[in-house]
Formats: C-alpha cells, structure tokens, sequence
C-alpha cells in the first residue's frame, strides 16, 4: 500500500473508532502515532514527535489565553451578569413581537462577548429566558431553539476559545483572530434577530401560541437601571477588546485583566466566595487540560498527515480536475457539516485545519478569514443531531418533561439554517472577516 492509501485508512479508521465512542484526543493520537510507526517502521519516531508536540503545546505563550479567558467566563457566569443583561434586552425589545427571542439573542451577544463559551450561554440562558417564554405562552420549540441558536454566538464573538485554539494550530494572531470575529459575530447576532422577526410575521405559530400574553410592564427597567446593569459587562468588553484593538495590551494580557476585573465584579456584588472560586479554579483545570490534550493529539495528526502526504494528494486532485476556490469551499462546508454530526466544535477543528491549511495557503487566502469560516462552519454541529451538545446541554438544564430533545434540536433547526447563510456570506465577502485587522 501507498502511503497516500494508509494515510487515507488511518483516518477512515479514526472515524470509526469515534463512532464506537472512544474519546476523541485518544482516538486522534491513537491512530496517528500507529500510522506513523507504520509508515516510518519506526516506534521512536512517532514517540518523538509526540514528544513535540505535547511541548509545543505547553510552551505556546498564546496557549495562556484559554485558561485565563475560561476562568474569566466562570467568574462572569456566576456573577450573574447573563440575568442582568437578559433583563436590559428584554425591556429594549418588550414592545415587539418574539421581544423575548429577540432579547435573548441580544443578551447572547453581549454575555459571548465576556464568556466566550457556547455552553456557559446555553446554560444561563436556559434558567433564565425559557421559563419566562413559557410564562409568556411561547412555541416551547421556539423557546429552546433561540436559546440554542443564539447560545454559539459565544463561539465566534471574542473572546472565543475556539478563536485562540485555531489560531495556535495555524499559527496565527490571537489578536487579529479576535477582531476578525466581531463583525462576523454582529452580522450573526443581527441575522438571527431579523430571522425571528420574519418567523413571527410569517409563521406566528411556531414563535407564539395563542392567548400569548404581553410583559408585565412592572418587571421592566428605567434607563438609569439599564444602564447600571450594563456598565460591569460593558468596562470588561472595553477592557478586554479595547485594549487587545488599542495594542495596549496582548491577548494574554487582555484576559488576565479580565480575569482579575471579572473577580472584582462577583466579590464586589457578592455572588462568589471561597468556595465558589476554588469551584472555578478547578472547573478552569479541567477545561484547559481537555483543550491541551486534544491539541497535543490534533499536533501529532497533522504530522501524520503530512508523512502520509494526504494535503498534497488532494491539493494535487484539484489542480488535476481545474477545481478551484469555490470547489475548496464546497468541500469544506459539507465535511464539516458531516463531521458536526458525531463531533464537538473544538475537534472539528482540529482536524479540519491540517487537512485544509496546506490547500488553501497557495490560494491567496487569508489564513485569518479562513479560521472564521471554520469556527462558524463547525459551530453549525452544535445545533445538529445527534451530537449537538449546545441542545444536549439545554435539555439537561431545563429538566422538564414536556420539552423533548427532538423539541430541541427542531427548534434549533431554523437557527442552524440563519448559520448557514451567514456562512456563505461570509465566504462570498471576505472583507467582513479582515475589516478591523491592522
């Protein structure tokens, strides 16, 4: 067999181990250090590189960002901003109708733009926006899939934990990857909120059923009130992309600011204490320790790739048959589209870049804009069965009996639809990607 063919084996093999449920950095460096053995005969050399790679992994000063931008997003949830900012959105958008939907995709934005994380969104927003739907006599499909839908926006407005990991396997600025998302990540926001308005004009049913009752008007605040409820969030966002925007301070440096002001914010408001911030310690441990696992794993399958010579193969596939930029894009979307079927965004990632990287570089592309495609393209399995874990993590949250995980990835569905679309814009003008980058 060619190298070419047992590379191509290794990861039809890879996949299949996936499915069997073996977790997916063991499945990853498994397979790649057995394929490198083979390909090399040689059992030191695939030691070796593992060797490398977990060091490389270790050392990467951008690496810094995923613990401290995690801990930032802990300390933030539990500080109970996310019910602050729902509270401020839902008096903005009280006199409209699917106001609560829309609210929730508001607040969203704002909380993704602290938190940077799909499931610390998807969780808070469960507790606090579909009960009040449900009160209010709204589609419970529509109340679970907004908060599914709009719960991703903290994948790609920064900061993003997703952001940095790609930037460290294709590197490339954690700085500029974190202004490349803003626009994306506002145009998405924007996309869903203008999708809910449409739904509600145009299938009233699916966002409210009958006898759907109004805001108790008593419940929404003054402008003065918003605006105190507003300032903490917004001082983070300003101290974190402002200063990352501004150069005064490096991404690492931007969330150990954060980090230490999002502290401040929850003793000062009186929503942690000593054990609740060792609970955050621990929970910020586990998180980045999965993260450095299967970028250590993700290291090793792009060697492997490389001694296979799979990316040159299909790179040369292409150029063979004429396919070009559009035919690279087409390929891309639909392998993560079948990959967000059975994998989580982070390893989508990771084992889409090495494959793709070597393609799209001698394109002329913008290894920046290509890392927002991929985040938002993988991003889209959040919301698909029969992974979905964003859908997976609100059915477990909501713990009500009436609602149903196929309720939850149904009303997910439009959601994940509006994704797509953007996606396609997104590829369509790269200049919303690489507007703000310097």
């Amino acid at each position: 067999m060619s190298p070419f063919e047992i590379g191509l084996l290794s990861v039809l093999a890879m996949v299949f181990l996936i499915y069997l449920g073996v977790y997916i950095p063991i499945a990853l460096g498994m397979v790649s250090f057995v394929t490198i053995w083979i390909l090399r005969d040689s059992f030191q050399l695939p030691l070796n590189l593992l060797k490398i790679a977990l060091g490389d992994s270790v050392t990467e000063y951008s690496f810094a960002t995923i613990p401290l931008f995690t801990f930032m997003g802990l300390i933030v949830s539990r500080a109970g901003m996310g019910e602050d900012v729902y509270r401020v959105m839902n008096t903005l958008f009280h006199r409209v109708t699917g106001g609560v939907g829309m609210a929730t995709v508001g607040a969203n934005a704002l909380f993704a733009a602290v938190t940077g994380s799909s499931i610390a969104s998807a969780s808070v927003f469960t507790k606090v926006a579909v009960p009040e739907m449900m009160k209010l006599n709204y589609n419970k499909r529509f109340a679970v899939g907004v908060v599914a839908g709009s719960s991703v926006l903290g994948m790609i407005i920064p900061p993003s934990a997703m952001l940095i990991i790609y930037a460290i396997v294709a590197e490339q600025s954690v700085g500029h990857m974190f202004l490349a998302g803003v626009i994306p990540g506002i145009l998405l926001a924007v996309a869903y909120i203008v999708a809910i308005a449409l739904m509600a004009r145009l299938t009233p049913g699916f966002v409210v059923n009958k006898g759907a009752r109004a805001i108790d008007e008593t419940k929404l605040l003054s402008t003065s009130q918003m605006v105190l409820l507003c300032l903490p969030l917004l001082g983070l966002v300003l101290m974190v992309l402002g200063g990352i925007y501004t150069g005064w301070l490096t991404p690492v440096e931007a969330g150990a600011s954060g980090a230490a002001l999002g502290l401040i914010l929850a003793v000062a408001r009186r929503r942690i204490d000593l054990k609740g911030f060792w609970s955050a310690l621990l929970e910020t441990g586990h998180i980045t320790a999965a993260i450095l696992f299967l970028i250590t794993a993700a290291s090793i399958y792009s060697r492997m790739l490389g001694i296979a010579g799979i990316p040159n193969a299909l790179g040369a596939f292409l150029d063979s048959h004429q396919l070009g930029f559009a035919a690279v894009m087409v390929m891309l979307v639909v392998l993560m589209l079948f990959l967000g079927t059975l994998l989580d965004t982070a390893s989508i990632i990771l084992i889409i870049v090495p494959l793709f990287l070597p393609i799209v570089e001698p394109l002329g592309v913008s290894l920046v804009w290509f890392g927002i495609i991929v985040v938002i393209g993988a991003e889209i399995g959040l919301l698909t069965p029969p992974l979905g874990i964003s859908c997976f993590v609100i059915k477990s949250t909501i713990n009500d009996p009436n609602i149903t995980l196929k309720d939850v990835f149904m009303g997910a569905l439009p959601f994940a639809g509006v994704m797509l679309l953007v996606l396609i814009i997104l590829i369509e003008f790269p200049i919303l990607s690489t507007a703000l980058l310097p």
